[in-house]
């Protein structure tokens, strides 16, 4: 019985250009900070976050996806292990959104002052 190895060198590569390229597009927004992304708020939290937050999680994603062979397990165990992080993320998110609108209310509008 003979196994056959399968080069997995040009998958490697596709791989390491698809996250370098949206790095490099986050690295390329977060110095440039274009004003119509900047500026703009979007559920309580300007554009050019949300285009952060999407970015990094679609590389976490195929992270996941590429490097911990998801794409070749069954669609149930894809599914929990997918669904249980978007889950989590945007409870953290939403989370992080209100009481940080708190925070950021609590200082405002009373006689605290910002020390920090």
């Amino acid at each position: 019985m003979s196994h056959e190895h399968v080069s997995n060198t040009k998958r490697i590569w596709n791989v390491f250009f698809l996250l370098s390229a949206v790095t490099i597009v986050e690295v390329i927004l977060g110095i440039i900070k274009p004003e119509a992304l900047h500026m703009t708020n979007f559920l309580g939290m300007n554009l050019l976050n949300w285009i952060f937050i999407l970015l990094t999680l679609y590389k976490a994603y195929y992270i996941v996806w590429a490097f911990m062979h998801m794409e070749g397990e069954t669609t149930a165990l894809r599914r929990s292990v997918v669904w249980t992080v978007i889950f989590l993320v945007i409870y953290l998110v939403f989370i992080l959104l209100v009481e940080g609108n708190y925070i950021y209310g609590v200082f405002k509008n009373s006689t605290i002052k910002w020390n920090f």
